[in-house]
């Protein structure tokens, strides 16, 4: 059980830390539903000036990569696709360098060990980052083919954890191959409305709506070239953080996939470093019970995270890559605190 005086600590050390370092963004951690913290700071666009306010849509990132593995868990649900269906079965021959070995748990999981497109150990400063093909032509799965088709396999299926995007979007194709519908409508059907996330959606970045946040540079451009211009499987969709405390709630409560389901999705099956591991579309948290999300492109940072355990649920979402991760460390910390007490 966390105490009302810890959690009311944590609330004001993260909107200490939000506040002096001007966060741009949105801030929002709930304990048990009610309200700790509820902050948004900066600006959703520079030019006009347009404030930050706390239903601003931000972009998500790899965060979408959570979305995309549920998309997949609901279609494993109606018996569509198995965890253990080889991905070769769905796609064919498209991606030649794929193993035939390779299954929808192997790329859930990021275990599948296919060439990433988007290797991210690979990087340096994410906002250096630009993709090798015009990005406006990139608006769907089917459009990463020829460049999926680039990397060779360079690992065993199943063999270890490494970190993948170019899975998530082959599991995008998954999902169109195997539904006969796009992507994006799909996870609309079978993620955001179920979740009651109305106000998250699949965005141009060239025609974005009102209400919807700019991503920025260190240097003060936007985004806008460094991203696909619409997002798919592995990153790229707008969220409000009112609509990520909604989506956990809806999660945990079974009403998007079968607790079962999410039981599976959200057990550590990878170890990504000496005190994080992975499920299956979702990280678990330093305490070892937290299910959370989380991404940074250029202009873009994420994290947001909840323990049904001890009712503990925050987001913290940024327009530029750098603003989340201070915060995230703090509640990182306070994870960590609370399983050392636990474990005494």
């Amino acid at each position: 059980m966390v105490s009302i005086d810890r959690i009311t600590a944590l609330g004001a050390d993260v909107l200490l830390a939000a506040q002096n370092q001007h966060f741009s963004g949105v801030v929002v951690i709930h304990h048990r539903g009610h309200l700790v913290v509820e902050y948004s700071g900066g600006l959703a666009n520079r030019a006009g000036p347009t404030p930050m306010t706390v239903t601003t849509r931000l972009a998500t990132a790899s965060g979408t990569k959570g979305f995309t593995a549920l998309a997949v868990a609901s279609l494993i649900e109606e018996g569509v696709l198995g965890f253990d269906t080889p991905l070769f079965d769905v796609i064919g021959n498209d991606l030649p360098y794929v193993d035939r070995a390779v299954t929808i748990a192997h790329l859930l999981g990021h275990t599948s060990g296919v060439g990433d497109y988007l290797d991210e150990e690979q990087l340096g400063d994410i906002d250096d980052h630009v993709l090798d093909v015009p990005v406006h032509l990139l608006e769907g799965p089917q459009d990463y083919v020829p460049i999926l088709n680039r990397y060779k396999q360079r690992g065993s299926p199943g063999s270890h954890f490494a970190y993948n995007n170019s899975g998530y979007v082959m599991l995008a194709l998954a999902i169109e191959r195997s539904t006969g519908s796009r992507y994006h409508d799909e996870v609309r059907r079978r993620v955001f409305e179920p979740a009651s996330m109305e106000a998250t959606d699949f965005l141009r970045s060239d025609r974005l709506p009102s209400g919807t946040a700019l991503g920025y540079l260190a240097d003060g451009r936007t985004n806008v070239f460094h991203l696909p211009v619409i997002g798919t499987g592995d990153g790229g969709a707008y969220t409000t953080a009112p609509d990520m405390m909604r989506f956990w709630d809806t999660l945990f409560a079974g009403r998007i996939v079968d607790h079962s389901l999410v039981a599976r999705m959200t057990t550590a099956t990878g170890q990504a470093s000496q005190d994080r591991t992975y499920g299956l579309g979702f990280w678990i948290g330093h305490d070892r019970t937290t299910v959370q999300l989380e991404g940074m492109d250029a202009g873009v940072s994420l994290r947001s995270g909840s323990n049904p355990k001890t009712g503990l649920c925050h987001c913290i979402i940024a327009n530029n890559s750098s603003d989340v991760w201070p915060l995230a460390r703090i509640i990182d910390n306070h994870l960590k605190s609370e399983d050392e007490t636990r474990t005494r």
